[in-house]
Formats: structure tokens, C-alpha cells, sequence
């Protein structure tokens, strides 16, 4: 890859070399990317893709990072993350949004022109097309319910808007999974409702949320998919795995549904601990569990796997060091 003539063609478009992508996933784990852009309107978008398809260059699409594990061995070729690309209109009872654009952010905007129907997003931390890639939802809720259209372009570079029904939405799934087309934009189709109810039904998820998700640690969410007829938390929590630490990763002490990075984890971490939880839980019930969280990038190699099971070691002989120092001090206090 020629990056010295990339930066040149798109000289307006942010780009940033050898970036590692811990800086922007909810777990703060992934190695680099060899050239991350920051696209803010979809004529860029397009042109990007061009010259990356006269190439044959590898492109991979990110929103906010959130539901997502980037592999220590980083990301090759280019990383588009479209987070730049945020606006939000309100026409009747229609929002549109760009797919850099929050999900709670569209929701907060519901909320405020009182349109109901996105209440279930108010704490969905991902982005617009984010969430549409992968049908998110929560509380009995999902995007495929509100969703009109999306305008799409093609890794060929055509744009085309397509309906609800064309996007073969089903659970935490879309066709674009398949299709490798990129979002960016959606209209959703909401419906006039009353604000205080609205508001009512946003701050009791809120507080279901707070209460019953570690949100005080980096994580990436919902780890698995629920696997019919069985809850998650509860299989891994009778297995007796809650509270597993594996690196800098643990299974969540307070929703064993949530793996939450509590010491400088690593990715590896991450993808171990997400193998010895699925092997677990087939051997103990006979249930094969699926991951929601995507996982991407190239594995590291042993230098990259050494050096970041080293920073966790470093990292770890400095807390405890920082402990005991607190601890002589109190002591000597107490004297």
C-alpha cells in the first residue's frame, strides 16, 4: 500500500497511521490500524472506496466501537470510522440520522420533539449504523421496529436507498452483514406520543441499566446472543464461571452476561476468556453459545502477545506496589 499517496489524494480527510484502535473500543483493547480515516460526508466516502477497490486494498467499516473486539494484530489496509458523521433532522414524525450519529443521541432527540418508539435505545451506547448492521436492541425493543429506510453504499460505490423489508432485519442480524454494503443514513418512523410517558419509560431504563450492568468498567456489552429457551447471565452464572479472571478480563461480578476489562486486558484476553466460557457452557448444558459481540482484525503474532501480557504484568506490580505503599502509609498514620 502506497499511505504517502492515500494522505496525498484525500489531503482533506483526517487520517491517522498506525493508530492503535484501543483508543477508541469500549473494551480499550485492539492493536493498530495501518491507516484509520475519519470520514464527515458520504461523497468522501465514496471516493475512498473507489480508490481502495482499484487497489484490491482491504476496507473495514466502524461506528462507535462499542459491541466490538479488534484483535491485537491490529486491522489491515484502511479503517473507516464514521463517527464524524453524526447529524440529526426531525421532519414530522420522522428522524433521519447519519450513521455516525449516537443511538441514544437520535433517542434523547425523540424524546425531545415527543416521538415515541425509540425508548428501548435510550442506553444503547453504539452508533446509528452500528446499530443497524446488527439490529440492536434491548428491552424488548430493536431498530427494525422504527426503521423506514436506510441509504446505502455499496463496496462497488453505488448508492441506493432500500426499505425496512430489504433489509432482512432478524435478530442481531442484518443483510448488510452479508453484503458488506455501508450505512449512512437512516430514517426512522416514529409515532406522536405523550413526553412525560416518554421521559417516564427512558429514566426506568436508565435505571434498570445502572443497576444491572457494569457500566463502571470498559466492556463491550452484551458478549452472546441469548440462546433460545436459556438467559445467558444465568447459564454462565450456574457454571459457577462469574467473577473468571483471565488476564485483565472478568467475567462481570455483577451481570455475568458482561465481560469488563478491570487491569490493562488485551484482546487475547478478551477471545481466550470468550472460548473457555463457550466450552464451558456446552459441556455443563449441551447449549452451543454465539457471540453478539463482533470480533475482527488479525491475530497477533508471539512478539505482540508477549509484549502486551508484559504491560498487563508491569501494570499490575505497579497497582500492587501503589497498595502496599498506601497501606504503610495508613499504617504509619495509625502509629
Amino acid at each position: 500500500m502506497d499511505i504517502q499517496l492515500f494522505k496525498e489524494t484525500f489531503s482533506d480527510s483526517i487520517i491517522k497511521i498506525n493508530e492503535p484502535l484501543a483508543h477508541y473500543t469500549y473494551t480499550e483493547t485492539g492493536g493498530p490500524a495501518d491507516v484509520l480515516v475519519f470520514p464527515k460526508r458520504k461523497e468522501e466516502i465514496a471516493a475512498i472506496v473507489s480508490y481502495i477497490n482499484e487497489r484490491n486494498w482491504p476496507l473495514t467499516i466502524l461506528g462507535n466501537a462499542s459491541n466490538l473486539i479488534v484483535k491485537d494484530g491490529g486491522i489491515p489496509g484502511v479503517t473507516l470510522i464514521l463517527t464524524e458523521m453524526d447529524q440529526i433532522s426531525v421532519k414530522d414524525e420522522k428522524i433521519t440520522a447519519q450513521a455516525g450519529a449516537a443511538l441514544i443521541d437520535v433517542s434523547k432527540k425523540a424524546y425531545q420533539f415527543g416521538l415515541t418508539g425509540l425508548e428501548f435505545a435510550c442506553g444503547i451506547p453504539g452508533s446509528v449504523g452500528g446499530a443497524v448492521f446488527m439490529n440492536a436492541g434491548a428491552y424488548d425493543g430493536e431498530v427494525k421496529d422504527v426503521i423506514q429506510t436506510v441509504t446505502l453504499l455499496s463496496r462497488t460505490g453505488e448508492l441506493k436507498e432500500v426499505t425496512n423489508e430489504e433489509m432482512d432485519f432478524i435478530y442481531r442480524n442484518s443483510k448488510i452483514q452479508k453484503t458488506g454494503d455501508i450505512a449512512i443514513d437512516v430514517t426512522f418512523e416514529l409515532k406522536e406520543g405523550d413526553q412525560d410517558a416518554i421521559k417516564e419509560r427512558m429514566d426506568e431504563l436508565t435505571i434498570l441499566r445502572t443497576t444491572k450492568q457494569p457500566l463502571e468498567y470498559p466492556s463491550c456489552g452484551s458478549v452472546f446472543k441469548r440462546p433460545t429457551g436459556y438467559f445467558t447471565g444465568k447459564l454462565i452464572q450456574d457454571a459457577g464461571l462469574q467473577g473468571l479472571t483471565w488476564g485483565g478480563a472478568q467475567i462481570s461480578t455483577k451481570h455475568a452476561g458482561f465481560i469488563v476489562n478491570i487491569n490493562k486486558a488485551t484482546a487475547t484476553d478478551y477471545i481466550e476468556l470468550i472460548e473457555h466460557i463457550k466450552s464451558v457452557i456446552l459441556e455443563k448444558n449441551s447449549v452451543q453459545l454465539e457471540t453478539e459481540v463482533r470480533i475482527i482484525g488479525e491475530d497477533p503474532t508471539e512478539l505482540e502477545k508477549k509484549t502486551a501480557k508484559n504491560i498487563i504484568q508491569k501494570a499490575t506490580k505497579e497497582f500492587k506496589k501503589t497498595v502496599h505503599v498506601e497501606q504503610s502509609i495508613q499504617l504509619a498514620d495509625e502509629m
